[in-house]
């Protein structure tokens, strides 16, 4: 009797310590689904500012990650226009040609015009370990290169990379980390267009961003050439788009003809030039064909989807190991070609000589 009373009382306290051990992991999982319910209602009660900040957040913390073959491709570009946008697709093109598009994964910003934002672009490039960088346009070149010494940076859409980057000995490779393509037409060519379309012209304004590089090298070169055919150069410089419109105005009050090279801010704001000079009867001579389609009459171009296809070869070699970088020499664009706005030449009744052709 003893010995069945004592089997019962052990019995019964073995279902109360299991009963015990069901209730805390019940109450456990029911703790549980309470907290994700709490969490699932705080998200639920963020403002749409707050989650994106979180997003936002996620995505700069988030390093880059290489697995096998896969390449992530940090792109700066400095402003939005057509010539910058057709060489940044012409590298991406290039490149998923050359791997394959599961190869590659490429993370695209866009700087606005603001080289302070370059700076910044890059930066988080460098935190997040991209494994090469396209600086489009000069000043996100002169970005990447502060930026870092250990990342291959590949230029486009740079116009002397010696002046880029204060070189003193350039010699046509950068060296280091850097390489890249340049949108350089022949200066002189471009000279010699202006007087072919402008013969009479006596008086030719020079129209640039004092805070592009590549501007200032232009007006300075094709200055000389101009100066040597008889003309009389003006320099008209603005520094920012703020003065675009004011400037313009005074150089079409004063010359016969207005010559503007490859500059980004003219070409993000051809609609001020195009705006003041037509109305002026002032003609306008590009040094691409992107300012000209907004407001000149015609230029000497390259084909920046060519020169980015370019690029996007060269950054295949370096991430396969083929080329190493420092050794790449700058590359240029092989073709170009003369063309001209049909609908700008017959407001301005400008007759263009055979040999030129019509811009889409």
């Amino acid at each position: 009797m003893k010995k069945k009373l004592l089997a019962l009382l052990v019995s019964a306290a073995m279902v109360c310590s299991f009963a015990g051990c069901g209730n805390a992991s019940g109450g456990a999982a029911d703790n549980t689904s309470g907290n994700d319910a709490a969490a699932n209602n705080a998200v639920e009660n963020n403002t749409p500012a707050d989650n994106a900040a979180q997003n936002d957040a996620q995505t700069e913390a988030a390093p880059a990650e290489t697995t096998g073959d896969t390449y992530n491709i940090g792109i700066c570009q400095l402003v939005q226009h057509d010539a910058l946008d057709a060489a940044t697709q012409g590298f991406k093109d290039a490149l998923i040609e050359e791997l394959g598009e599961d190869s590659v994964h490429f993370e695209e910003q866009n700087a606005q015009g603001d080289s302070n934002t370059c700076s910044t672009i890059v930066n988080s490039f460098v935190s997040s370990g991209v494994d090469l960088i396209l600086a489009n346009a000069t000043p996100a070149l002169q970005a990447a290169a502060a930026g870092t010494n250990e990342i291959p940076i590949l230029g486009t859409s740079v116009t002397e990379y010696g002046v880029a980057l204060d070189l003193d000995d350039f010699d046509g490779t950068v060296g280091g980390n850097i390489s890249g393509t340049a949108d350089l037409a022949p200066l002189d060519g471009q000279a010699d267009m202006l007087q072919e379309i402008f013969p009479d012209a006596k008086t030719v304004g020079l129209l640039y961003c004092s805070a592009e590089a590549n501007s200032q090298y232009q007006v300075d070169t094709v200055k000389g050439y101009l100066e040597e055919k008889g003309y009389e150069c003006k320099y008209y410089a603005f520094s920012d788009s703020n003065d675009l419109s004011a400037v313009t105005t005074t150089a079409s009050n004063e010359v016969d003809v207005i010559y503007v090279p490859t500059d980004n801010t003219v070409a993000n704001n051809t609609e001020i030039v195009y705006n003041i000079c037509v109305p002026a009867g002032v003609p306008v001579i590009a040094g691409e064909e992107g300012i000209c389609k907004g407001c000149a009459v015609a230029t000497l171009s390259i084909s920046y989807y060519d020169l980015g296809v370019a690029t996007g070869k060269m950054a295949a070699k370096v991430l396969t190991g083929e080329s190493n970088i420092s050794e790449m020499p700058i590359e240029y664009a092989p073709n170009f070609t003369k063309k001209y706005n049909a609908a700008i030449c017959e407001e301005l009744g400008v007759t263009i000589p055979d040999g030129y052709e019509a811009i889409e």
